[in-house]
């Protein structure tokens, strides 16, 4: 803080579910004492970082020149920090932290640029997946929740970011997953994704869907080629908790929402789902469908299958 000029603590950052950091607090112990020396001395061992934060840091020069600075293509800030740490790992650099460094971030109060922050911070997501991430650029529209195709955002010419990446010869994406950043979730079965609707509801305007305790928002749907049905947000690396799989019990009328793993019957969380069909569950042959109950409001329940429609927003050829 600028009235006390006191330092906080150093975190390694991961990449959160958007593409934006997630960061993971130094320990203690990643600090050693020099042996031999007195109480006040320390050694510092640097921490390899998938990614950090972008507005300071200290890199070689000449090396920054050659790897093309940051990209001259993003708008405002959000992502050139990203798409900094993955161009730095794969194109033969590599990015630390040092916990006894002493860098100060001296941040303004207001900020002009706050009121549409969401979509920059967004397109400059696409722009790092479309450029740098492969196969795995999915993730990103799937965190998004946005189309692979037309997805309504000009992220602008990537062509240019593109012939960099080639002339530095680059590794690919599953490199830097492999030796960088293994900790960060695979999503590579989606089959398809997004909100989760039903024809039956459709007339009432409402959207049949699940939602956490906290009542955010609708929940990300995605359906995989296992037949699971993951209801929630991405979960930030293979450390934090994940989305959780819908699951027919065979007992309740009412569809469970519970950790993929812990469910011992494998058929109880699949189910059979084809674009503008029934959602049903492998192991009961339930549907997945809506109630309505009028002024007492709308239920989601397992039945036998009236012929009820489900629909996901997107889908993954």
């Amino acid at each position: 803080p600028v009235s006390t000029k006191k330092y906080t603590k150093t975190a390694v950052a991961g990449r959160g579910r958007g593409l934006y950091p997630a960061l993971e607090e130094l320990k203690a112990g990643d600090e050693v004492k020099a042996r031999g020396s007195g109480a006040s001395s320390f050694l510092s061992p640097s921490r390899r970082t998938p990614a950090m934060i972008g507005c300071s840091f200290v890199v070689n020069r000449k090396f920054f020149g050659e790897i093309g600075l940051l990209d001259p293509g993003m708008d405002v800030y959000g992502g050139e920090n990203i798409e900094l740490g993955i161009k730095v790992w794969l194109c033969g650099g590599s990015m630390e932290v040092l916990p006894c460094s002493r860098v100060a971030h001296i941040e303004r109060k207001k900020k002009p640029y706050n009121s549409n922050i969401g979509f920059y911070t967004k397109r400059n997501a696409l722009r790092v997946a479309e450029v740098w991430m492969d196969d795995y650029k999915s993730h990103v529209y799937i965190a998004w929740n946005l189309p692979l195709e037309n997805p309504g955002i000009d992220i602008g010419d990537v062509s240019e970011r593109r012939a960099l990446r080639k002339s530095l010869k680059c590794k690919n994406f599953q490199w830097y997953l492999d030796h960088v950043y293994p900790e960060m979730r695979r999503y590579n079965n989606t089959v398809a994704y997004g909100e989760l609707r039903n024809n039956k509801a459709k007339d009432s305007n409402h959207t049949a869907i699940l939602y956490p305790c906290h009542g955010w928002g609708p929940q990300l749907a995605r359906y995989t080629k296992e037949g699971f049905l993951h209801l929630g947000a991405l979960g930030t690396t293979t450390l934090l908790p994940d989305t959780r799989c819908l699951v027919d019990n065979s007992k309740s009328r009412l569809p469970q929402l519970l950790d993929c793993d812990k469910v011992k019957s494998s058929l109880y969380k699949r189910w059979n789902f084809i674009q503008n069909g029934a959602i049903m569950n492998k192991g009961t042959g339930r549907c997945l469908e809506v109630e309505n109950r009028g002024l007492a409001g709308i239920d989601l329940i397992l039945r036998s299958c009236t012929g009820q429609r489900w629909t996901i927003k997107n889908s993954i050829k």
